[in-house]
């Protein structure tokens, strides 16, 4: 009689946050931000194979996830979820997708960056009026 092999190795916990990162559009860059580190050592905690409880909370909050969506995170959970992404009625998903917006607001950065075109070009315009009342 043949036993059946199985699979019980788990995807270590830094493998499980660098996707969960990944599917939520966020950068490194990102999760350095939120979490007060550099980019370098967020790739060291994505390589790493436990991290501490405290430690995985607070990183669970920057990536906008429970602690345990983070720890049971599975691939095939969100394949076979189907309201996943954000807007999603589905409750029995314990990855919470509508914190993802503190963290990565790029209409505050078109803001800013709207708001400096604006001021160089008016510049120019006060560079052109003096030279025409010259």
């Amino acid at each position: 009689m043949e036993k059946s092999v199985v699979n019980s190795k788990k995807l270590h916990i830094g493998r499980k946050i660098e996707r969960v990162r990944k599917l939520r559009g966020l950068t490194q860059e990102d999760v350095a931000v939120g979490l007060k580190i550099t980019k370098q050592a967020v790739s060291k905690i994505e390589q790493s194979e436990t991290i501490d409880d405290e430690r995985l909370q607070q990183i669970a909050d920057v990536l906008g996830v429970t602690l345990e969506g983070l720890k049971a995170f599975k691939d095939e959970t969100v394949l076979y979820t189907a309201n996943f992404y954000d807007g999603s009625s589905v409750t029995n998903s314990s990855i919470n997708t509508h914190e993802c917006t503190l963290i990565n607001n790029p209409v505050e950065k078109i803001i800013e960056l709207y708001e400096c075109l604006l001021k160089v070009e008016r510049e120019k315009v006060d560079i052109l009026l003096n030279k025409k009342s010259e």
